[in-house]
């Protein structure tokens, strides 16, 4: 986009207060992510759940002098005012706007599974055939597809973006800001399918979208959805795609053996290699290869995009360097568009220093010198202290970027020349085009090397505690528990997003993990739950606050208040206790407590107890009586206390289970790791952990041959086993050894076989199919799931988690 701020107001009859000649071509929607300031303006979106307009000042603070929003905040001098009667609608009509004259060529997708999969994949296949523009990670809602459609620029010829909804009528309202040219429909299941009346209902919402398109690609497989596209666009170009051969376009030879999947299109062939041959992936690649075809693009460069996709798990990956480093991976594919997304990643971590490893831009067949200033000025916004540059077409330009900049010809030269290795406790961004292979960077800095690979997906966490804020009032407060090194994933990396990402509270078992998080700049409030008594000085020094559970803690606490001189009420936390009987403050207490601290230059911050069972349905009477408990000793105290702190009471369990009982903030730990004992909001969770590893060797074992130590599995006739690098000193418990337990391979349970060793276990791989040495097995995530595999341990998923060694090497993803 590129309006000033006086056309975008006649467009959407907006009211300018300011300067209505600047000019605007991006528009930031969230303080924390703005990556450039330049003609760039922020949109303070208020929804029934949150008012963005709390982010103004944040926002200017960041160097914004145009601020969209529905009131006027005189106190924010010489800034230039957008002022809209409904933030959301401003958004909606400006795209309308921008979208319709834009004349681009458009793809729509839309569905319950695949979209953002087909919407990357295209991507990748058509970049670099036409200047393309996509919607940014999954934006595809009210306010995502908007803010996807005003990235349209006057050099993009291709657009490809996706659209969700979660509730009838929707798609009316997306549809009339965004009508694309070829609509995608994918896959029809069960995301959102509870909003609807019936998957009929679903299935029109849905195909409300391409009324105007003017070719309509959808999968044939299901009969509803072929009938009611047929009934509905009959005069339309309509292209079909599935398994059954009754579709124009279906695979025609058997997917199970080794050969190429072979995909014929309305009567042409199409073999290429695909080494993961599941019904999702399959349906994928044919929807993929119409609309390439529809896009007149040859077979023989459909097989050559096929063979170069990008797997959908590599994305944006950070990973513990050496020297104190943090590496940031994204070394697969680099455009424009990714850049920005890498550069708004590399806002969420607080380091003061910062290097960028880039290189140049491949395929694109714009202007070189207008292409890498763009990129400069983006790059010079971060102040990075050093830059290196690879390739021989942007080392022409570095001249442009103001770090310390280094050109290299190739990958190669750069690590001969040790620089890199010589960097110490900064974020590394390594950003490149796959021909440059510069993952292999990667390989040099990170900390550990081991196989085997805890990965962690932030973005999985950020869904589920969104899911569980959906659940309850807008002002209510959360707490997000990250003791026990986050449940095993990594404190300081999970605290650091979770901060980004305003979290109220953080929660922390002892003061040593409160202080580690301080040193790194975590600088949310956090509440220590089991402070030692050594520990108070500590806790002090470093901003904490302390749980209070007894006389004696709280005498103590306060002496060392005392001593350190702190001449403010320092904040508290009283625990109540309500019948788990482990800590806390009983009711005939209440009295001489309420007595004491009033004599004390201490503040309660809040008062809170633990649920013991609200996990547990059978429990339900037991739980509602410490909740009556707990309602009743912390009114009488609060009456006591001539103020109100925070009360909550509620963990993950009982924030679905016993919503109502909120309070003002509420606790959430395993939640956010997307587990729940109740099987239907379990299905609203995502996967956060995977536990991966790789397959070092395959033998054929023969009958009567033993494997592993106490030869306790001996083959009752020809096997193959596999090795893989992982055992009990990385976490996995010896009991779920001599065929126990599982792990994946290919989306098939192998099981394991033989004790487990220190380093290493075997398993059957007999009923794997296309299974070979370097395959990737899962521990846990899909299949088994965390559940699973804590059910082969006879324990909980917290055991699990917090079981798995320092020395498995963690990496966090984010899409």
């Amino acid at each position: 986009m590129n309006y000033t701020v006086q056309h975008i107001a006649e467009i959407t009859n907006a009211q300018i207060i300011g300067d209505g000649n600047l000019m605007i071509k991006n528009i930031a929607y969230d303080s924390r992510i703005i990556y450039s300031t330049k003609n760039t303006a922020f949109i303070a979106i208020n929804t029934p759940k949150n008012s963005g307009e709390k982010f103004i000042e944040s926002a200017i603070d960041r160097g914004i002098n145009v601020i969209i929003s529905e009131h006027h905040y005189q106190e924010f001098e010489n800034i230039t005012w957008i002022i809209v009667e409904n933030s959301v609608e401003f958004l909606q009509k400006l795209a309308k706007y921008h979208f319709e004259n834009s004349h681009l060529r458009s793809i729509g997708i839309t569905g319950s599974n695949g979209k953002t999969i087909l919407k990357e994949w295209l991507y990748q296949c058509l970049w670099n055939e036409f200047p393309t523009v996509k919607s940014p990670k999954s934006f595809n809602s009210q306010i995502g597809l908007p803010l996807s459609l005003l990235q349209v620029n006057t050099s993009h010829q291709l657009g490809i973006f996706e659209v969700g909804i979660s509730k009838p009528h929707e798609m009316e309202k997306l549809e009339d800001m965004f009508h694309p040219q070829i609509g995608l429909l994918t896959h029809i299941g069960t995301a959102h399918a509870a909003n609807f009346s019936s998957e009929e209902q679903l299935i029109d919402e849905k195909i409300c979208l391409f009324k105007n398109s003017e070719v309509i690609i959808y999968n044939g497989d299901n009969s509803l959805v072929e009938q009611k596209i047929k009934k509905s666009y009959s005069d339309k170009k309509l292209i079909s795609y599935g398994f059954k051969k009754d579709n124009q376009v279906f695979i025609k030879n058997n997917i199970s053996k080794d050969d190429n999947i072979i995909v014929e299109y309305f009567g042409e062939e199409i073999s290429f290699p695909a080494h993961q041959r599941d019904e999702a992936t399959l349906t994928n690649a044919m929807a993929l290869i119409t609309v390439l075809k529809e896009l007149n693009i040859e077979n023989k460069k459909i097989v050559e995009k096929i063979n170069l996709l990008k797997a959908v798990e590599m994305r944006l990956e950070a990973i513990e360097g050496i020297k104190g480093n943090i590496v940031i991976n994204d070394s697969f594919n680099l455009d424009l568009d990714s850049l920005k997304t890498a550069l708004q990643f590399l806002n969420e971590y607080n380091k003061s220093k910062k290097s960028l490893v880039l290189t140049d831009i491949v395929g694109v067949n714009s202007n070189a010198k207008e292409l890498y200033e763009e990129v400069s000025e983006l790059v010079n916004e971060q102040h990075f202290d050093s830059v290196f540059l690879i390739g021989d077409e942007i080392s022409k330009f570095s001249e442009l970027f103001k770090a310390k900049t280094y050109t290299f010809i190739d990958t190669k030269e750069l690590i001969e020349s040790k620089h890199l290795t010589e960097i110490e406790n900064q974020i590394i961004l390594l950003k490149g085009a796959r021909k440059f292979e510069i993952e292999r960077l990667k390989d040099i800095l990170e900390l550990r090397k081991h196989d085997t690979v805890l990965e962690v997906n932030l973005n999985a966490i950020l869904h589920n505690i969104n899911y569980h804020k959906s659940l309850l009032n807008p002002g209510t407060k959360m707490m997000a528990m990250v003791k026990a090194n986050a449940y095993g994933l990594g404190s300081y990396e999970v605290s650091e997003f979770l901060q980004h990402h305003h979290i109220d509270y953080l929660g922390v078992a002892y003061v040593d993990e409160g202080v580690e998080l301080r040193k790194k700049g975590i600088t949310t409030p956090i509440i220590v739950m089991n402070p030692e008594q050594h520990s108070y000085q500590t806790i002090i020094e470093y901003n904490l606050e302390p749980e209070i559970y007894s006389f004696r803690v709280l005498e103590l606490f306060y002496e060392a208040v005392q001593k350190s001189g702190y001449d403010k009420k320092y904040p508290i936390h009283i625990k109540l206790e309500t019948g788990m009987h482990r800590l806390g403050f009983k009711d005939f207490e209440l009295d001489q407590l309420s007595e004491t601290l009033s004599q004390k230059n201490l503040k309660v911050q809040s008062m809170f107890s633990h649920l013991s069972s609200s996990d547990m349905p059978e429990e339900k009477e037991f739980t509602l009586k410490q909740l009556e408990v707990f309602e009743k000793n912390s009114s009488y105290l609060i009456e006591k206390l001539e103020y109100t702190p925070l009360r909550h009471i509620l963990n993950s369990s009982g924030i679905t289970s016993y919503t109502n009982y909120q309070f003002d903030m509420v606790r959430i730990g395993i939640g956010m790791l997307g587990e729940s004992p109740d099987n239907e909001i379990q299905k609203q969770l995502q996967s956060v952990v995977s536990f991966k590893t790789v397959i070092s060797q395959i033998s054929m074992v023969e009958n009567g041959e033993s494997v592993g130590y106490s030869r306790r599995y001996k083959a009752d006739h020809p096997t193959r086993i596999a090795t893989i690098p992982v055992g009990y000193a990385d976490g996995i418990p010896r009991l779920i050894g001599n065929q126990v337990g599982n792990v994946g391979i290919n989306k098939t349970l192998a099981p394991i076989v033989g004790n487990i060793c220190m380093d290493m276990m075997m398993i059957n791989v007999d009923n794997i199919p296309n299974v070979k040495e370097g395959d990737t097995v899962t521990v846990f995530n899909a299949k088994p799931s965390l559940k699973e595999f804590a059910g082969y341990c006879k324990t909980i998923t917290y055991e699990v988690l917090t079981s798995i060694s320092p020395r498995v090497k963690r990496i966090y993803i984010k899409d």
